[in-house]
């Protein structure tokens, strides 16, 4: 899905998210006049026009690939939080709605290391550097492999 979205902001280049800061974003929405605000400033603007497309694409590249899986799930759920709060209408009753889905699936996969059961996060894992397996070596990277 985030993947397929990506793809469809770079096929129809050049992107603007302008439009959705301005007038997608309901008024009761708690960042109404954040995401304004940030419509507002031209080089921000530039900024975003491509850093969306961009990690869409990478992180649907990343999740379909299971590579960097934990990195991808937690840029994938950053993405639809702000959706999600872009698109509040401020009512109880929609308070769950797709984009808030997606960013809980993003999270189970970072959560249960999906990469690592079913993607190249495991062959990653086991590259070896130095004579040393890769995680072993640097460990920190377990935080975005899996």
């Amino acid at each position: 899905m985030i993947l397929f979205a990506g793809l469809g902001k770079v096929a129809d280049w050049p992107f603007d998210a302008s439009g959705f800061l301005v007038h997608g974003v309901d008024p009761a929405s708690p960042v109404s006049g954040l995401y304004a605000a940030m419509a507002a400033n031209p080089a921000l603007m530039e900024v975003i026009n491509v850093v969306v497309p961009a990690t869409q694409v990478l992180i649907g590249v990343a999740l379909l690939a299971g590579a960097f899986v934990r990195l991808a799930a937690l840029g994938g759920a950053i993405q639809m939080v702000l959706f999600y709060l872009g698109g509040w209408e401020g009512q109880w009753l929609a308070l769950f709605d797709s984009t808030l889905i997606y960013a809980v699936v993003f999270l189970a996969l970072g959560a249960f290391a999906a990469g690592r059961i079913a993607g190249l996060d495991r062959y990653i894992e086991g590259i070896n550097v130095g004579g040393q397996p890769l995680l072993e070596r640097f460990p920190r990277l377990r935080y975005v492999l899996g």
